[in-house]
């Protein structure tokens, strides 16, 4: 029995890799805790581990007095003599326990308890060891169960979760599926989980290329940014350092095996890979691809950028949703505001301007009124109640406090021709042009294309 208590203790350590002078601790401990409940709190009692015989031995200390008025601190002197005749009154006289197999039961389980306690401790230890250095790693396992929305995924020696904000949520994965994610934490102590895992962050896309991309392990290419919308559609730069090799080039592959790769762990999210540039002018212009920019203004203070499109290009510039201006602003860290070159050559017209110096009016309503010929205040004081009502946006009342702010801040905006009395043919009564778009008309037109120009690009584009 002896024998199979150490062929046990080199057992668990060698299999769960313990630390074996902690779960000698341990058992040590369980024991001193199942003696006490056995003999007595108070006692003053020693465990030790006989490493020679692999037995734990229990040994109790006590004083020796005349008349012992408590047993389990003092012991008499006529009995500490049979033990040690050389002992005398005061001493503390150790005494070697032989029978400890009987503990009683509550005292087992005290016993058990403290032992199973221990080695979780230890196992934990063992655990924050072996994965602490190795967050930021993509990791594989196997799903194993799912509680609550998270998943539970086997790593070999430990489980991991999953947590379901960490999910993609396009993808269900069942019980016993391969699943590759990135190792985002390692708690050295916890009730649940200690390895948290993730696969909807932006490094996770990152490492997904480095481990596709040989160009990326040897420090050509880098990664200089990731913006994602999991699951969506994702941006990532990227830069070289050589100028004989494309960093786009690199992380397409032949024939787009690269990417394709990454898009399929991914579960199809549509992935762009653009150049990276110090010029935030041509840092957009590429982040905004596959729309073409016709001229970008930089506001360095605010870190804004107003990016001009054409007219066409607008909903594809914006995306669905808003989607890819949203990620090429997170991928450049600048805000972006998009607009068609209509909207942009109307925001530059002093007669626009004045109609938005208007209280209530922003651009949206603005164009609207552009569209319908009221070019100015001048030309806005001039209709009647009826003439805007038609708009959206408009009621009675609005109408008639946007005529009379008009009337008092009127804009001349006679053409030159007439100032020098020469007629202007092209202006009419100052209505636009109708083979021209502009304002809310046209964003309109143009969101209705989204979706088959979207749809296309995805042809395209991995």
């Amino acid at each position: 029995m002896l024998s199979d208590l150490k062929r046990i203790i080199d057992q668990i350590c060698r299999d769960r890799g313990f630390d074996k002078a902690l779960l000698i601790e341990a058992i040590e401990e369980a024991v001193r805790s199942a003696a006490r409940k056995k003999l007595g709190s108070r006692r003053d009692i020693e465990v030790r581990y006989n490493e020679e015989y692999g037995e734990v031995e229990i040994f109790q200390f006590r004083i020796v007095v005349e008349e012992p008025e408590d047993e389990q601190m003092e012991i008499s002197l006529e009995e500490a003599l049979k033990l040690d005749p050389e002992v005398q009154l005061g001493d503390e006289l150790g005494e070697k326990m032989e029978d400890i197999t009987d503990l009683g039961r509550i005292a087992a389980q005290s016993a058990k308890q403290v032992i199973i306690h221990k080695m979780k401790d230890a196992e934990r230890e063992v655990i924050y060891e072996m994965f602490k250095d190795r967050v930021g790693e993509v990791v594989s396992g196997i799903v194993q169960r799912f509680e609550r929305g998270n998943m539970i995924v086997n790593l070999g020696r430990t489980d991991a979760i999953l947590p379901k904000d960490q999910q993609i949520p396009k993808r269900s994965f069942k019980q016993g599926d391969r699943i590759r994610a990135y190792l985002k934490e390692v708690r050295q102590t916890a009730r649940d989980s200690q390895l948290i895992l993730s696969r909807t962050c932006d490094e996770f896309l990152e490492k997904l290329f480095q481990m596709e991309v040989p160009e990326m392990a040897e420090g050509i290419v880098r990664v200089m940014g990731v913006s994602r919308e999991p699951g969506f559609r994702a941006k990532i730069a990227v830069s070289s350092s050589e100028s004989d090799v494309d960093p786009v080039g690199a992380c397409v592959g032949m024939k787009g095996s690269r990417v394709q790769n990454v898009v399929q762990e991914l579960q199809g999210e549509r992935i762009d890979i653009v150049t990276w540039s110090p010029d935030s002018a041509k840092y957009v212009y590429n982040a905004l691809a596959p729309a073409h920019v016709s001229m970008v203004r930089v506001d360095e203070e605010a870190k804004s950028l107003l990016v001009v499109v054409p007219n066409d290009q607008l909903s594809l510039a914006i995306g669905r949703q808003g989607q890819n201006v949203r990620l090429a602003s997170r991928l450049l860290g600048w805000r972006i505001d998009v607009k068609s070159e209509q909207r942009y050559a109307n925001l530059e017209n002093e007669g626009y301007q004045s109609l938005l110096a208007l209280e209530g009016v922003d651009e949206s309503l603005a164009d609207q009124l552009f569209a319908k010929g009221i070019s100015s205040t001048s030309v806005l004081s001039e209709k009647t109640v009826e003439d805007l009502t038609v708009l959206r946006a408009i009621d009675d009342e609005f109408a008639q406090a946007l005529i009379e702010e008009a009337k008092a801040n009127p804009f001349n905006d006679e053409p030159e021709a007439e100032k020098n009395g020469v007629e202007d043919k092209g202006s009419g009564n100052g209505d636009q042009p109708e083979t021209e778009l502009s304002g809310e008309k046209e964003e309109e037109e143009n969101l209705k294309k989204v979706d088959d120009e979207e749809s296309e690009e995805d042809d395209r584009s991995s």
